[in-house]
């Protein structure tokens, strides 16, 4: 299966696509969309025309096909490599797992996103603002995040291998310890975020390890 993946080496969502193809041992090739750089190739017309919606990651199969937005590119390497799955077999465990995936994407991320960040800062808000509206909905979604894990019996959030949810848990907490927001009071999550980066696929999929990653970190 030959996959093109567009991506950027810092973008929480395009870490998620990283991490779940390596679970899966697919092969694919990087192309790497600077958001930063000469006002974002995110939003030049090369790009636009893979997607319209200039957002990373977006992945491209053999034929050509373009599929965007983390999730939905997830559930397609799921329908066409069920094994290793990235799903619990349990339908209720699969459902949670799948709601827990979505309280992070659906509900941290996009408030937390750098097109968000970028807009506050153009309002006029200062750093310190944007640093607590950042941490206020980590927060926010990490609380219930733990109850909902705290007493499971199981060794990643819904199954005993990582799942989708453990995948977006990874790149959430990633940002977060970048944002230097505190996960004191969110052991569970902590435990199962240290379980996964152990493991090359996650390891090789961090943004450090991308070819587009600056030799020099700032």
């Amino acid at each position: 299966m030959k996959l093109t993946l567009y991506s950027y080496w810092r973008s929480t969502a395009a870490y998620r696509v990283r991490i779940a193809l390596n679970l899966k041992g697919l092969a694919y090739k990087t192309k790497a969309v600077h958001l930063v750089k000469d006002g974002g190739e995110q939003h030049k017309e090369a790009y636009r025309g893979v997607n319209p919606q200039g957002l990373v990651p977006s992945l491209v199969t053999a034929d050509g096909a373009v599929i965007t937005q983390s999730m939905a590119i997830m559930e397609y390497l799921q329908e066409v490599k069920p094994s290793p799955t990235l799903l619990p077999d349990d339908p209720v465990a699969k459902a949670q797992c799948r709601a827990a995936a979505q309280t992070i994407v659906s509900d941290i991320h996009p408030l937390d996103n750098l097109r968000v960040l970028q807009y506050l800062k153009k309002q006029g808000w200062q750093q310190e603002q944007v640093d607590d509206w950042y941490a206020h909905w980590i927060h926010q979604g990490f609380q219930a995040l733990e109850q909902q894990v705290k007493e499971g019996t199981t060794d990643y959030m819904h199954a005993d291998y990582p799942c989708i949810s453990d995948i977006c848990l990874v790149a959430q907490i990633y940002n977060a310890n970048r944002f230097e927001v505190s996960l004191k009071d969110y052991p569970r999550l902590t435990e199962i975020n240290e379980r996964c980066l152990v493991l090359n696929e996650f390891a090789n999929a961090a943004p450090e390890q991308q070819p587009d990653a600056p030799e020099v970190l700032s």
